[in-house]
């Protein structure tokens, strides 16, 4: 083992949750080595050139230096490390359940390349079913097996919680650290890599400052099934909190309520709480919706009924639908419009789109005949490669993607959008309509300069 303030740690897969760990471990002083078997990514982040848009990403590659090396290769790479993190994707499948090829693939090489004499801590950090941990297990004891070895080691489970774009933010500065391990040697060693933040006794980036008045993290040491677990019941928690506001949200708008503030008004009970009572066109990303769907395919394997999970998500479907409602209520006839989209990505500060509502809503409407143009700030490219054969008119800017609209149409609540000159940009439509999915905007200023304006329960 190295020496206390210092770890070998191998990062496996390069995503959101596998860059910003790496990037922060090495910042903290730890050894990492990250790894992805994509080539470019690989050359792009050697040259200290972020792979994904995350704010302070860029900022920190250039700090970290020599502390975290790049690579596609696990066997070469492992001897003397202390930790292997495995962060790869797990997809869902068409059933709910998780694809858990990628991490099984990762176990397979350690165990191919593992010295018994010094095996690392494997943790899954990867959002993984229950079980997982343990399957992991077996995986790289067949492949030592094969190899005519026995060893001890362990498996731990240390899910995420990071928000996208604020992803560095809350690995610096979590609300909590999870960790699952049956043996006592590595929740220690997990404990020793996250002390600096446990204790906050590292010096804060530059572009990631500690927030004012900032509690120390609570360590939060489990079994790594009731880990596994307790990264879906949060998940799971956070997406129904979001779709009751949005079905409350449904009620407001038939009595004439504004659910912003009826929101506002729960939310100041603290057994409520603020967080998460924003209603809109729906919840999207990489978590909820996969995390959701995978809770429930498990739920049912053990003959479990989550009602309101399956609510959740029900709801959720529908509320991308009222969108489009309320577009049809203000343009009468949707056939033979142009409609501007401000927004691909499926929350602000990042450029993910994975199951943003963007990319059913564009579809409804150009099923519908209306002509798209979008506009967003960082997502476009990765729409546009995801989508190319859609027929949207993509805009360099808000105001080219205003002029000749009958309607905008708000999906993500970039900052941005708050500072338009939309007096301007109304007199450039062919009508003044506003439909705002993120409730974002203030409707009566709207009004008060000739738009037609609706929100989502307002």
């Amino acid at each position: 083992m190295r020496e206390a303030e210092k770890l070998k740690i191998m990062i496996v897969g390069t995503g959101y949750v596998g860059l910003t760990t790496g990037m922060a471990l090495g910042y903290l002083g730890h050894n990492v080595t990250c790894v992805d078997k994509d080539t470019e990514i690989i050359d792009k982040l050697e040259r200290g050139i972020s792979t994904i848009y995350e704010p302070g990403l860029e900022e920190l590659l250039q700090e970290t230096g020599e502390k975290v090396n790049f690579t596609r290769e696990i066997g070469a790479n492992l001897p003397g490390t202390d930790i292997v993190i495995i962060a790869v994707g797990t997809p869902s499948k068409e059933n709910g359940d998780t694809d858990l090829s990628y991490v099984e693939g990762v176990a397979r090489e350690v165990g191919q390349a593992l010295d018994p004499s010094d095996p690392p801590v494997v943790v899954n950090k990867s959002t993984v079913p229950i079980g997982t941990a343990r399957r992991v297990e077996t995986v790289i004891k067949e492949e030592l097996e094969k190899r005519g070895l026995r060893c001890e080691f362990s498996v731990a489970s240390n899910p995420e919680f990071l928000r996208e774009g604020a992803a560095l933010h809350d690995t610096f500065y979590p609300d909590r650290i999870v960790v699952g391990a049956e043996e006592v040697q590595a929740m220690n060693l997990l404990r020793q890599m996250y002390a600096p933040i446990i204790e906050q006794t590292f010096t804060p980036p530059q572009a990631v400052p500690r927030p004012e008045g900032y509690q120390l993290p609570a360590l939060v040491t489990t079994s790594p099934t009731s880990a596994e677990l307790i990264k879906y019941t949060a998940n799971a928690f956070l997406a129904m909190k979001i779709s009751f506001i949005n079905e409350v949200a449904g009620i407001a708008d038939k009595v004439g309520a504004d659910i912003t503030e009826v929101a506002k008004g729960i939310g100041l009970d603290k057994r409520i709480g603020p967080g998460f009572l924003k209603a809109g066109a729906g919840w999207g990303g990489s978590c909820f919706p996969k995390d959701v769907r995978s809770l429930l395919f498990t739920a049912s394997q053990y003959n479990c009924d989550l009602d309101l999970v399956q609510a959740a998500l029900d709801v959720n479907r529908r509320q991308k639908k009222k969108v489009i409602e309320k577009l049809q209520e203000a343009l009468k006839v949707v056939r033979g419009s142009t409609v501007g989209i401000f927004g691909l990505s499926f929350k602000p500060n990042t450029d993910d789109i994975r199951e943003s509502p963007a990319i059913d809503v564009i579809a409804e409407l150009l099923d519908m005949g209306a002509r798209v143009k979008a506009y967003d700030p960082v997502a476009e490219e990765r729409y546009r490669k995801n989508f190319p054969g859609q027929e949207v008119v993509y805009c360099s800017a808000a105001g080219e993607a205003a002029r000749d609209c009958d309607a905008v149409l708000i999906l993500t609540d970039w900052d941005e959008f708050y500072h338009l000159p939309w007096e301007e940009l109304g007199d450039s439509m062919k009508q003044k309509i506003i439909v705002d999915g993120r409730n974002m905007l203030n409707g009566s200023e709207l009004k008060e300069k000739g738009f037609s304006y609706s929100g989502i329960g307002r």
